[in-house]
């Protein structure tokens, strides 16, 4: 019982057995005779909560954050001891925050519970009491037959028992775990229809039809459920998952920290020096403190710590816990903004942009390395054959058929001339030499056994489809059915040679052989196979070679290029072979062609690993680009990047496995000289270690993954940012990444633009909040020097409490929301302004410094400024009336909300009418509810110390005067500021805001239109 509580708050996952045995439609033998296992139910899950867990885990993540579980002990605090103000005033913004949030990630994590419930309530057709019942995906079991139907998707990891198929076999496309759109052949082992238990036939890859692959040209079969749900292939290669955290929130906690630091410092401070001042005799405890005489009486240290405490409530208010909740809300709110971007919409698919987790939208414009998959992400895996080689001579396609280089097709059509020697030959190969398949949409389309080939010159796709284990093999049949004749024709395409060899009866019987003994070995059975193919495949006679183009997507060198100017620099991770890979790079500006490539390749020890590297750290070191760069800064001179020598660098999965075992530090010295790095042949957990290796090197880069497949899930959950590519089949990616996006291209705009725009908002978010809180708590602080450190407070409770939540809450929303420092056209044309924002920029210390320091200034000007304009010299009203605490606390926190309201106007790039509403809107607000709330004796408070205090304050000219001349005071300095960087030390972000204003202007100053002139011209009119 305690196991399965564990289990399903999510602390101890489901056991998993090293070996299974599996018994066929679960006929098990009589007890005793075996060992019962335990095996997972096939429900996948990509959600983090359960009903159960929800709420003990999600406060536990909660609280890690620094201010919630500050604010949790102050509350606390509160409610202990006697303190100056209400736990409601640090109870009710806590409650308001823990709710929201938690709201807000119940919310996403139902979508992920949303889209597992479809998969695992989907139907499918199982074998029971030996009759075909349906069922659902989740209650499939170990040992369970299934009947999988043509189109389907294969529900669990199942072993082929049976299939429509003469042969036994069953063709799949696993599109959805590895992008690659081509068939795979799906073997039925006949040992499987006995009951022989002395008699032992292995199963290998071939007879394992994976979870998430779907049937294809193939009718129906049937499968024993081998591997179910979380124990399947698919979700293996599942990384675990972790709580992402993006670097601003990363930079938060530190703030906090500090903030922490500094509001431990004033609470020590305050303490100290009010028993320095209480030590004379004329000094005691104030009355109105209302201490009792067993309080007075108490034990020193224990009045310390109670003060000590009583100060740090008074003083909390520094932390801004409303920072979290804010921030909680514009991601969510901002994620709606990549959705609704039309640009982000492909219309051939109907697909828009997605957002499974706001959490990291800022992440966006923080990124350094993306990792990328090849196919069916940067291309769109459908083969094309474009040339060939047939003894020496090419040929290339001209109106269905092959002429030779040079040459134009001027014969009738329809002439098919007699074909001898090795176009034969090399034809027939093409022809024979696959494993392609022909499916019929409409099954009565060739009645009467004729030859598929007879009805060619009708053929109408929506009759006939091919499908192979390759795609190259595809598009040579299809170019072979084609090229009926020849009429006597690379740039980065994919080859393949043709070669023949003539076997005699003799040897072609012990060919048989050593192929039967291979592929029915236990042991090396690997090994054997390429012994025996090795054999098979020598003294070949060559008879051509083709080239077959694997289209990229659109724009895809566009966004590269884009990346590349924007200072992200680009890895390929791929598991195709290290030909093609590099042919891709080159099509898709990954490599250029003037770029110096390195290759790791086919290291089989790691002292020969380790020499490669060092030769290429050599290499790098004697022509690095950097030395170049840096000799001609000290020469003064300057060179554009494209004339700086670069490097790219190519290595294969083996030798990854070995550089990454003993020597990663240099594997890495070499990886980042690199402005391109190409890793082919990678197994799916391969690419996620490659990340995490970038990812957790001493710079702390800021990482983002893309890809298309299941085998892509594990590289985009272990990236700081995960993005999914909906591919044409499968959702395994796009259900368990962070975005989704139809097209590579749109990568582009999503870092480029979204990722600017929410970086710089959420960045002056943080800033702003912190400045603000300082402005209102640092008068408190100055306080205590005019009250003797009684813990008397300077506003009222109500205005303590509001303050975040009400007054100055909504303007720095909208900001964060609709903020854009640059047009978005701006930020694509030029993506080197993605620069200006990297490294966290606007987060840094000296900037954070900068914010800090300012709270402090406005506040001092905020407090002495109305000590000197409306203090004890100065009367209220005309009877000679004086102010008293409240009135000047109210006094100070007006000008407070007033000047903070228009510091982030001054901010403000872009408006909209919202910023207009809630910035005039706020200050109305806080003027409105003072008036309500002192004009009302309300009867539920102890006291009515805000009672006409307000419409008093506003009767006198002289508080309007102070209220007028201390914001201008506080605000004019950063409008000189501002003024005087953008004219004299202006950045890249502010000459392109100066260029866009001036085209703006241009565009709109003057307009054109007819006029009744005699010569029929329009004239100029200046508007």
């Amino acid at each position: 019982m305690l196991r399965w509580i564990r289990q399903q708050l999510g602390f101890d996952p489901p056991h998993q057995s090293e070996t299974r045995t599996v018994y066929v439609a679960n006929r098990f033998p009589q007890h005793g005779h075996y060992i019962p296992q335990r095996f997972a139910d096939n429900r996948i899950i990509s959600s983090k909560y359960t009903i159960w867990n929800f709420v003990p885990k999600n406060l536990f993540e909660q609280f890690r954050r620094i201010a919630n579980f500050y604010f949790l002990i102050i509350f606390l605090v509160q409610l202990m001891i006697d303190t100056p103000t209400s736990p409601v005033t640090s109870g009710l913004p806590l409650f308001f925050v823990i709710t929201v949030t938690a709201i807000k990630q119940g919310y996403e994590d139902w979508l992920r519970h949303k889209a597992d419930n479809e998969v695992n309530g989907a139907p499918v057709f199982v074998v029971r009491s030996g009759s075909l019942v349906q069922t659902r995906s989740k209650n499939i079991r170990v040992g369970d037959i299934v009947r999988v139907a043509k189109d389907e998707t294969f529900p669990a990891d199942l072993v082929l028992l049976s299939s429509d198929r003469a042969d036994g076999t069953c063709h799949i496309t696993t599109a959805s775990l590895d992008g690659e759109t081509n068939l795979k052949v799906g073997v039925f082992t006949l040992i499987c229809i006995y009951v022989v238990y002395f008699y032992v036939r292995p199963l290998g890859p071939e007879n394992l039809l994976l979870r998430g692959a779907r049937l294809k040209n193939t009718k129906e079969i049937f499968g024993v459920a081998v591997y179910t749900g979380m124990e399947s292939k698919m979700a293996l290669n599942y990384k675990c998952k972790s709580q992402k955290r993006s670097a601003v929130e990363k930079s938060m906690n530190t703030f906090l920290l500090i903030y922490l630091g500094i509001l431990l410092s004033e609470a020590v401070l305050s303490t100290i020096l009010k028993y320095a001042w209480q030590a004379e005799d004329k000094w005691d405890e104030p009355f109105y403190n209302q201490k009792t005489d067993q309080e007075r009486n108490s034990s020193p240290i224990l009045k310390f710590i109670s003060d000590f405490l009583a100060f740090l409530v008074l003083y909390n208010f520094i932390i801004p816990i409303s920072l979290y909740v804010t921030v909680e809300m514009q991601k969510f709110l901002g994620s709606f903004f990549i959705g609704w971007d039309l640009d982000l919409y492909h219309e051939e698919s109907d697909q828009k942009a997605q957002v499974n987790t706001s959490d990291l939208n800022e992440e966006l414009g923080q990124v350094e390395y993306v990792f990328t998959d090849k196919t069916g992400t940067l291309t769109e895996n459908e083969m094309q054959f474009r040339e060939c080689s047939i003894s020496g001579t090419k040929y290339r396609e001209v109106n269905g058929k092959l002429v030779p280089e040079g040459m134009t097709d001027d014969s009738p059509d329809g002439s098919t001339p007699h074909l001898v020697g090795e176009e034969l030959l090399f034809l027939k190969a093409v022809s024979l030499c696959h494993t392609v398949q022909i499916s019929y949409d409409q099954p009565d389309c060739l009645v009467g056994g004729g030859d598929p080939f007879s009805h060619v010159n009708g053929f109408s796709s929506n009759h006939m489809e091919y499908y192979a284990s390759s795609p190259d093999e595809k598009a040579l049949v299809e170019a072979a059915k084609r090229y009926s004749s020849i009429r006597s024709f690379p740039k980065g395409l994919r080859t393949l040679v043709v070669a023949c060899r003539h076997f005699s009866p003799e040897e072609y019987i012990d060919v048989d052989r050593r192929l039967n003994a291979a592929r029915t070995a236990l042991q090396q059975r690997e090994e054997r196979l390429q012994e025996a193919f090795s054999y098979i495949e020598r003294d070949l006679q060559l008879l051509g070679a083709t080239g077959v183009e694997d289209k990229l997507q659109d724009k895809v060198q566009e966004t590269i290029e884009a990346l590349r100017l924007a200072g992200i620099k680009v890895w390929v991770l791929t598991g195709d072979k290290h030909e093609t890979a590099v042919s891709v790079s080159l099509s898709c500006g990954h490599f250029h062609r003037t770029m110096n490539i390195l290759e790791l390749l086919q290291q089989r020890s790691d002292n020969e690993c380790a020499e490669q590297l060092r030769r290429l750290s050599c290499t790098l070191y004697c022509i690095s680009s950097a030395l170049i760069v840096c000799l001609l800064n000290v020469l003064s001179f300057r060179i554009k990047e494209d004339h700086v020598i670069q490097h790219g660098l190519v290595v294969d999965g083996a030798s990854l496995s070995l550089a990454l075992r003993e020597h990663e530090k240099l594997f890495m010295e070499v990886c980042k000289n690199c402005s391109a790095v190409l890793c082919c042949r990678m197994a799916p957990l391969q690419k996620a270690k490659v990340v995490r290796l970038l990812k957790t090197s001493p710079e702390k880069p800021i990482t983002l993954a893309i890809g298309d497949g299941a085998n892509d899930v594990s590289m985009i959950q272990e990236a700081h940012v995960g993005i999914g590519i909906m591919g044409k089949e499968g959702r395994q990616a796009v259900r368990n990444s962070d975005y989704a996006i139809a097209r590579f291209k749109f990568l582009a705009k999503l870092l480029l633009v979204h990722g600017h725009f929410y970086y710089i908002r959420i960045a002056t978010l943080v800033q702003y909040f912190f400045y603000k809180n300082v402005c209102f708590i640092t008068p408190q602080f100055l306080y205590q020097f005019f009250c003797l450190f009684s813990q008397q407070t300077l506003y009222d409770s109500v205005y303590l409490t509001l303050y975040n939540i009400c007054f100055t809450s909504l303007p720095i929303l909208v900001y964060s929301l609709f903020e854009q420092l640059v047009h978005p056209h701006v930020l694509q044309s030029k993506p080197g302004l993605y620069r200006d924002i990297s490294k966290n920029a606007m987060l840094s210390f000296r900037t954070f410094l900068y914010w800090t320091l300012l709270g402090f200034c406005h506040a001092f000007v905020f407090f002495f400024g109305s000590y000197i304009l409306m203090g004890e010299d100065t009367t209220l009203m005309g009877n000679g009336q004086m102010f008293g605490n409240w009135t000047f606390g109210t006094l100070v926190f007006t000008v407070m909300v007033i000047t903070v309201t228009l510091k982030l106007a001054l901010e403000t790039h872009f408006w909209t009418w919202m910023n207009h509403f809630v910035t005039w809107g706020s200050i109305a607000f806080y003027f409105i509810f003072s008036l309500f709330y002192g004009g009302i004796i309300w009867p539920f408070l102890h006291t009515q110390d805000m009672y006409f205090v307000f419409v008093q304050l506003l009767s006198s000219g002289s508080a309007w005067f102070a209220i007028i001349i201390i914001v201008i005071t506080c605000l004019f300095p950063d409008v000189v500021k501002k003024v005087f960087y953008r004219h004299l030390h202006p950045t890249s972000t502010q000459k392109s805001q100066v260029k866009r204003a001036a085209i703006f202007h241009s565009q709109h100053h003057f307009r054109f239109k007819p006029t009744d002139n005699c010569d029929g011209r329009a004239s100029k009119e200046t508007t």
